[in-house]
């Protein structure tokens, strides 16, 4: 009987604080979890943002596209026009 009575003290004394502090542990690695994650969907939001004028670069290639078209044809008949007066 006597035993008995050493090993519940000895479970309360010696493995109880351990088994405290290890879940302590656990609970604050959890809980430092939600700012890293919080911080992480900040930052994606951000980067979606950037992503969102992506479509725009497809106006503006056809765009310069067109624009270097319009300078070819002047180049062009500025060519005729030299020729003529010449």
């Amino acid at each position: 009987m006597i035993l008995w009575w050493i090993g519940d003290v000895v479970l309360l004394v010696v493995i109880l604080p351990v088994v405290v502090y290890l879940l302590s542990g656990v609970l604050s690695a959890a809980k430092s979890i939600v700012p890293s994650v919080e911080k992480i969907a900040s930052i994606a939001a951000a980067g979606s943002k950037d992503l969102d004028a992506g479509a725009l670069l497809l106006t503006t290639q056809d765009q310069a596209t067109r624009t270097v078209a319009e300078v070819a044809n002047y180049g062009g008949s500025l060519d005729v026009i030299l020729d003529d007066a010449g």
